[in-house]
């Protein structure tokens, strides 16, 4: 004999159903729910962006291979876990590792301008090379479109591809002396100075400028070899003071004249001007 339904139980049933279910959906909100500090009443406002990076700042693995490369941006290095956004091997082949919205472990210590954590304000691209030999044209292309995607992207100015010694200078020298920062800024990225800009006048202060561009000068000789390294192609020794000469002069005043929005100085006009 087949007994009725007890429309009691299947009742209860479906109630535990719907409560198991209710509690599953509420654990996956919690579990995708940015943290919400519990000393204050929670009122969201649904006025909000994420937080997007202000800079790019470019690295030299100082690597034999880009497959080394991944493996150390994977685990760890003697000095602890480092990573990076992505990673460009020698042959152009392009890896993301940590996502843009996310921290990546790439600028350490480091300062430039207002920025003193570079890691929370930048995307971090390292660039397979050893530090001894040019950049390869494959890697300069794909880093060339990488750049337009990501700056168009986040709206990061082209004045904000930086080197990784440009923001640690005391520490690092990445990337190397080789790294072809005119045909970048042709491209339309990073900072360079313009062809045909004339002699920095004489009241010139070109400490001022280099911490105009964003250089830290708490030590003034990493920041000229930094400076030397990126706008002159020089890797100056460690144990010799450098010296700005007129050149680097010259350098300083037209970039620090782009940075201000004026027209490059001239012969006729740099003798007196103070800019």
């Amino acid at each position: 004999m087949i007994r009725p339904p007890n429309r009691t139980r299947a009742a209860r049933g479906v109630r535990i159903a719907a409560m198991t279910l209710s509690a599953a959906l509420l654990l996956a909100g919690c579990a995708t729910q940015a943290p919400r500090n519990p000393l204050a009443q929670w009122h969201g406002s649904p006025n909000f962006d994420a937080r997007a990076p202000q800079a790019i700042v470019l690295h030299h693995t100082h690597m034999d291979s880009a497959q080394a490369a991944l493996r150390t941006l994977q685990t760890r290095n003697p000095q602890g876990r480092v990573s990076a956004h992505y990673l460009i091997g020698r042959d152009g082949t392009l890896y993301q590792l940590v996502s843009e919205d996310h921290r990546a472990w790439h600028a350490g210590a480091s300062r430039w301008g207002g920025w003193r954590d570079l890691n929370s304000a930048s995307i971090g691209i390292e660039l397979d090379n050893n530090g001894r030999e040019p950049f390869s044209a494959p890697l300069v292309g794909t880093l060339i479109v990488l750049l337009e995607d990501i700056t168009r992207r986040h709206g990061i100015g082209p004045h904000a591809v930086l080197a990784h010694g440009d923001i640690a200078p005391t520490r690092k020298q990445d990337p190397s002396a080789l790294f072809p920062w005119e045909q970048l800024a042709d491209a339309g990225f990073g900072l360079w100075p313009r062809a045909g800009h004339g002699p920095a006048p004489h009241a010139f202060d070109p400490w001022a400028a280099l911490r105009t561009i964003g250089y830290d000068l708490r030590d003034r000789d990493a920041a000229v070899r930094a400076f030397h390294r990126r706008y002159r192609g020089i890797e100056g020794a460690v144990d010799t003071p450098p010296a700005l000469d007129a050149q680097d002069r010259a350098i300083l005043h037209d970039l620090q004249r782009q940075l201000l929005g004026l027209p490059p100085a001239t012969a006729a006009t740099a003798d007196g001007s103070s800019l």
